[in-house]
C-alpha cells in the first residue's frame, strides 16, 4: 500500500471516529426532543403482564405481530363478552402504534358500536359506557397524539352525530339525555341575565385557564378559601372546580357550612366570575371543547334570531350533533389542506349532515321525569322498554327553522368549494343541497311560513330548474308553491322515511295551529286530518321497532303548540289571539299549557334560589 494511501485511509479513519463521537453526544438531546414532541413509538407498556413487555422489547421490528395476535385476542374477548379485558388490550395495542391512526379510529368505532351493543338494551348505563370510552379514547388520546389526522376528528364526529344522535341503537334516547345533562349545568350563568346570551360564550372564552390565575383576584381568593375551610372536599386543588360544580347541583352531597359560602357571596362579581370560570375549566378539561371555536360556531352557525335577522342565537350544546360539527370543523381547521381528499370531502360532508340535523331535529324537548321512579326500577317492573322510557325520560327532537339560513349558507360554501377541486363531488353536493332545499320548502309552507318558503322555492328553481342527467326541465318546479308543496307531499309519501314522517306531522301539526290561529277553521282541520293519517300509517309499518317507534299522537300535537307559541317569527298578536281561542274553546288544552307555564316558573324560580 502506497504512503498516499495509508494517510488517506488514517484521515478518514480519524474523522469517522470524530463524527461517531459528536453524534454520539447529540444523542440524548434528540431523544429529549423526541420524547417532547410526542415522536417516541416504542414508548414502555405500563402494568402490561411480563410476557406482553418481553415481547415488545425482545421482537422490536416484529412488534406489528404482536399488535396483529393481540387484536385477534382482543376480538375473541369481545365475542366472549369479557368486555374490561378486551378494553385494557385495545389500550395496549394504541400505546404499540400510537402513530397508526387507523389503530384509533378503529378501536373507538369497536367501542362504541360493537362492544356497547353485545350489552343488553336492559342496561342502558353499561352501553353508554362503552360509548363514552369509545369517544373519550379518540378525543383525549388518539387526537392528541396525532394531532393532524382529520380521520381521527371525522370518527369523532361520526360517534356524536351517528350513534348519539341517530336512531340506530335501541337506547339512543338514553344516550341523548346523558349527553342533554351533562351539558346542561355548563349553559347557564350565575348572571341570570348572562345566561343562553352570546357575550356568556365571551365570557367563557375569556375566563382563566387555571385556579392559580383565577386567584390573582382577591374577592375571588376569599371565595375559595371560605369553601376550602367549610369542607374537605375543596382542599385539593385538583379536584376544586368539579367539587364546586358538584355543590352547585347537589348541595345535599357537602357540609351544610360549603352551600351557606356561597349564599354569602350570591349576586357579588366574585361568585359570577369563579362560575364562569368554573364551567369554561369544565369545558376545557372534561369535554374539550375550546369556548373560544364554541363561540365562533355559535356566531358562524347558530340559529337565526327572528328580532333581529342578522346576528345568531348560541347553538345548543346539548345537542349531539353541535358537537359532531364542532370537531368536524376543528378537523378541518387543523388537518384540513383544502385540496381535494376523500377524508377532507367526508369531513365536510359532516358537517353539513350536522346542520342539516339540526335544521330538522334540532330543537330539544325532555320529559318530565317522575323522581320516584328510576331505571332500577325496570328489572322489579313488568314494563316494556317503551312504556319505561316514558316514565324515566324520553327525548323528543323538533324541527328548527331558525338553523335554515345557516345550514344553506354552509351547503352553499361547499359547493363553491367542490366547484373547482372534483367535478363528481360537486355534482354530488348539488344534488343533496337540492333536496335540501325540496325538505325546506316542505317545512316552511307545513309551518305556515309562507313568505320564507317561496324565498327557499325561488332559489331551488333559479338553481335547480333543469334536470342535467333527463337533459330537460324539472316539470314540478313550473308549479305555484301551493302545488309544489301538494305534489311533494303527495307523491312522495309512500318513500319517506320514519325521520321525514315525524317532521312532516310535526310541521302539518303546526300550520294547524297558525290556521287556527287566524280563524281558517276548515284549513286547520284539513292539515290534523293529514297529519292524523301520516300518524297512523307510519305507526302501523314501525309498531315492531321500539327503537323508533312513533311519539304519542298527543304528544306531538301539544308539542307543536308548544313550538307555535313560542316561534318568534310569529306575531305576538297572532300568538295571543291563538292562546284566547284555546281557553275559550279548548279549556283543557290551556289548563295544560297553564300546568306547564307553572311548573317552568318554579323550576325558574328554584334555579335563582340555588344561585
Amino acid at each position: 500500500m502506497r504512503l498516499r494511501d495509508i494517510i488517506i485511509w488514517s484521515v478518514c479513519s480519524v474523522l469517522a471516529a470524530a463524527l461517531l463521537v459528536t453524534a454520539g453526544g447529540q444523542l440524548d438531546f434528540i431523544n429529549s426532543q423526541r420524547q417532547q414532541m410526542r415522536l417516541v413509538i416504542n414508548e414502555p407498556l405500563e402494568n402490561a403482564p411480563p410476557s406482553l413487555a418481553f415481547a415488545t422489547v425482545a421482537m422490536g421490528a416484529f412488534r406489528g405481530l404482536v399488535v396483529d395476535i393481540l387484536w385477534l385476542r382482543a376480538d375473541r374477548l369481545k365475542e366472549q363478552g369479557q368486555f374490561f379485558d378486551a378494553k385494557q388490550l385495545a389500550e395496549w395495542i394504541t400505546v404499540l402504534q400510537p402513530r397508526f391512526a387507523s389503530v384509533w379510529e378503529f378501536q373507538a368505532w369497536n367501542m362504541a358500536y360493537n362492544i356497547s351493543v353485545a350489552i343488553p338494551a336492559t342496561e342502558p348505563e353499561q352501553r353508554w359506557r362503552w360509548v363514552k370510552n369509545g369517544f373519550e379514547l379518540l378525543r383525549d388520546k388518539g387526537i392528541r397524539l396525532n394531532p393532524k389526522s382529520i380521520v381521527l376528528y371525522r370518527q369523532l364526529a361520526l360517534i356524536f352525530q351517528h350513534k348519539i344522535g341517530g336512531v340506530t341503537d335501541d337506547v339512543h334516547k338514553y344516550y341523548k339525555l346523558q349527553l342533554a345533562e351533562a351539558m346542561e349545568p355548563l349553559l347557564s350563568s350565575a348572571d341570570n341575565q348572562l345566561s343562553a346570551q352570546p357575550r356568556y360564550f365571551q365570557a367563557l372564552a375569556e375566563a382563566p385557564r387555571d385556579l392559580r390565575q383565577i386567584m390573582n383576584d382577591p374577592n375571588v381568593a376569599r371565595l375559595i378559601s371560605a369553601l376550602k375551610s367549610a369542607d374537605k372536599a375543596f382542599e385539593n386543588d385538583d379536584a376544586f372546580v368539579r367539587s364546586y360544580l358538584s355543590l352547585r347541583q347537589r348541595p345535599d352531597r357537602f357540609n351544610p357550612a360549603a352551600f351557606e359560602v356561597i349564599d354569602s357571596f350570591r349576586g357579588t362579581e366574585a361568585l359570577k366570575r369563579f362560575d364562569i370560570f368554573a364551567k369554561a375549566c369544565q369545558l376545557r378539561t372534561v369535554w374539550k371543547l375550546e369556548p373560544a371555536l364554541m363561540q365562533q360556531l355559535n356566531r358562524t352557525y347558530g340559529p337565526v334570531n327572528w328580532n333581529e335577522p342578522n346576528s345568531h342565537l348560541p347553538l345548543d350544546w346539548r345537542h349531539p350533533d353541535t358537537h359532531a360539527m364542532y370537531w368536524a370543523v376543528k378537523g378541518l381547521q387543523v388537518a384540513g389542506k383544502g385540496t381535494y381528499s376523500v377524508d377532507e370531502t367526508n369531513t365536510d360532508r359532516l358537517v353539513g349532515h350536522s346542520l342539516q340535523d339540526l335544521f330538522f331535529n334540532g330543537k330539544i324537548f325532555i320529559h318530565e321525569v317522575p323522581v320516584q321512579f328510576t331505571q332500577s326500577d325496570y328489572l322489579k317492573s313488568s314494563l316494556t322498554r317503551g312504556e319505561v322510557a316514558s316514565q324515566i325520560g324520553d327525548v323528543f327532537l323538533r324541527p328548527d327553522l331558525r338553523m335554515f339560513e345557516p345550514c344553506n349558507q354552509a351547503r352553499l360554501a361547499v359547493l363553491e368549494k367542490y366547484k373547482k377541486l372534483k367535478d363528481s363531488t360537486y355534482r354530488s353536493l348539488r344534488n343533496g343541497h337540492r333536496n335540501f332545499l325540496k325538505a325546506a320548502v316542505l317545512l316552511f309552507y307545513q309551518a305556515g311560513h309562507i313568505h320564507q318558503a317561496q324565498k327557499i322555492y325561488d332559489q331551488l328553481r333559479e338553481l335547480y330548474s333543469y334536470d342535467y342527467d333527463r337533459g330537460e326541465p324539472r316539470k314540478e318546479l313550473k308549479l305555484p308553491l301551493v302545488g309544489y308543496a301538494r305534489w311533494v307531499l303527495t307523491s312522495g309519501l309512500r318513500d319517506l322515511g320514519l325521520s321525514d314522517a315525524k317532521r312532516i306531522i310535526q310541521m302539518l301539526l303546526r300550520e294547524s295551529y297558525f290556521r287556527y290561529a287566524v280563524r281558517d277553521d276548515d284549513e286547520a282541520f284539513g292539515r290534523e286530518k293529514i297529519a292524523r293519517e301520516v300518524y297512523g300509517y307510519y305507526h302501523n309499518k314501525y309498531l315492531d321497532e321500539n327503537r323508533i317507534d312513533l311519539p304519542d299522537f298527543k304528544l306531538m300535537r301539544y308539542t307543536a303548540l308548544l313550538d307555535f307559541l313560542n316561534d318568534g317569527e310569529y306575531s305576538l298578536d297572532l300568538r295571543l289571539a291563538l292562546r284566547g281561542r284555546i281557553k275559550v274553546e279548548r279549556p283543557e288544552l290551556a289548563s295544560q299549557l297553564e300546568k306547564q307555564e307553572e311548573r317552568m316558573l318554579r323550576e325558574s324560580q328554584k334555579t335563582q334560589e340555588s344561585q
